[in-house]
């Protein structure tokens, strides 16, 4: 029990970073919260204009996603699924930040690399293509999601097919707000062509 604990409080407070609030403050951007979708995703630092801030920030929420798990994974199978699940809530919810944080896209995508690379792999080819085909990053995140969870049991254990399931509704959850514009049409489309 108490490497659970451990896996979960450091899974929490690595998901809890918010590299891309971090990153564009540091940049001189300012705080990435009053901009775009007021989101700490790498999608709404995009919206800042600096590519590098933006693929410096999908890189690190994933890697920390990877790093719980792995860190989990030196106590065991369960600690490492205890990891995974705490990294995400910690993205999405960081008591630093009341709470309010990002998605967890990114964040899942390393998890899913470190506990099932395959299902990783399935996730990440949806989403691009869906988003070059709909030009929609949340409507390709949503479809990546439910893909994951769907192929999960194909090719990992019951336990990690559940977490993977478990997170995919979570992100479903996270954006609500997303779904409401899809569904009224307001939604904003990824930009091609932005400088």
């Amino acid at each position: 029990m108490l490497t659970l604990f451990a896996a979960g409080i450091i899974g929490y407070l690595l998901g809890s970073i918010p590299f891309g609030l971090v990153l564009t403050r540091f940049a001189g951007y300012g705080d990435i919260r009053q901009i775009g979708s007021g989101n700490i995703g790498a999608t709404n630092v995009l919206r800042t204009g600096s590519k590098g801030a933006a693929a410096l920030t999908l890189l690190l929420d994933l890697a920390k996603g990877s790093a719980a798990v792995v860190i989990g994974q030196a106590w065991g199978a369960n600690a490492a699924l205890v990891g995974a699940g705490c990294v995400i809530i910690g993205h999405m919810f960081p008591v630093w930040l009341g709470f309010r944080g990002g998605k967890g896209v990114a964040t899942a995508l390393g998890v899913l690399l470190a506990l099932a690379w395959p299902v990783a792999l399935a996730a990440a080819l949806v989403w691009v293509a869906t988003a070059l085909l709909l030009r929609y990053a949340s409507l390709a995140a949503l479809v990546a999601a439910v893909a994951a969870a769907v192929f999960a049991p194909f090719v990992a254990d019951r336990a990690i097919a559940a977490v993977i399931a478990g997170i995919a509704l979570l992100i479903i959850l996270r954006h609500h707000a997303n779904i409401r514009r899809l569904i009224a049409g307001t939604e904003g489309r990824i930009s091609l062509h932005k400088g």
